[in-house]
């Protein structure tokens, strides 16, 4: 029965992680079909410029795209972007300053309403979180290096009532492919995004409230956050701040995080002709 058992939880791990894999190489298919299809309107003269850009940041404490989960040491963030007139590719790679792999995050994004007061944004994206583990091997327990797996989808409706000031709603959720949890989360927010406000000598900062509710299989909790960029347009170098205070949660995790970090942003147009 044992025997027969093992051999049922082997079978069902396979074909999990066979259906994963055909989900992630859909998934990288359609985000090329995408960036191939707005090469293709290269020979369009009315269609609009697109980029290649991105920020790599380094901090003291690795936040995730949840602000509740820290790596709760220093981390480098590579968070990169190539986009077009709709569709947008849109990595997400952290590693801790050892070099060891975070977590890896692959976003595909599409503006539903753009150019509006009204935008929404829709997305989604396997996921690689990576983390060391005793695992047994031929009946010894030794440490490896494994990867989690987990496919999400995002919704951003979010209303500009002016050039400094926008508010909107986030949700996230996510699903886990792995033989332990977590295997449900959902992430909605309440966002605020207060932007160019002068700070001197050129710089502005963007302040991001956020208060978010986060439910992580049968555990949930309330929070408030909030991040702070200083930025100078056409300077390379800026500065980024964290703050993340639970308000009520049965969710494991610190009642306050912080984190502060250097930024490197660059940005390189093309031209569709």
């Amino acid at each position: 029965m044992q025997l027969i058992g093992q051999n049922l939880f082997s079978f069902f791990k396979k074909e999990m992680s066979s259906a994963f894999l055909r989900l992630v190489v859909l998934f990288v298919i359609l985000v090329f079909s995408s960036i191939f299809q707005l090469q293709a309107q290269e020979n369009n003269a009315s269609a609009p410029t697109g980029k290649f850009g991105g920020v790599i940041t380094a901090t003291n404490n690795g936040v995730s795209i949840i602000p509740s989960f820290t790596l709760g040491r220093p981390a480098l963030l590579f968070d990169l972007s190539l986009s077009g007139e709709r569709f947008s590719f849109d990595p997400m790679l952290r590693f801790g300053m050892d070099g060891k792999p975070w977590s890896f995050v692959f976003w595909g994004r599409y503006k539903a309403i753009k150019d509006k007061p009204f935008t929404l944004t829709v997305g989604a994206h396997p996921a690689f979180i990576f983390a060391e583990r005793i695992v047994k091997v031929n009946g010894r327990e030794e440490k490896m290096f494994v990867s989690q797996r987990f496919l999400a989808m995002e919704i951003a409706p979010m209303y500009k009532f002016s050039n400094r000031l926008s508010m909107g709603l986030y949700y996230l959720r996510g699903h886990g492919f792995n033989p332990i949890p977590p295997d449900n989360s959902n992430f909605i927010a309440l966002n605020t995004v207060i932007s160019e406000v002068p700070v001197g000598k050129g710089f502005n900062m963007r302040i991001n409230p956020q208060l978010f509710y986060l439910k992580v299989d049968d555990n949930s909790g309330t929070y408030i956050t909030s991040n702070f960029t200083v930025s100078k347009p056409g300077f390379p170098i800026g500065f980024q701040g964290l703050v993340n205070q639970k308000i009520k949660s049965s969710i494991p995790g610190d009642d306050f995080i912080w984190n502060v970090g250097l930024l490197y942003i660059f940005s390189t147009p093309y031209q569709k002709k």
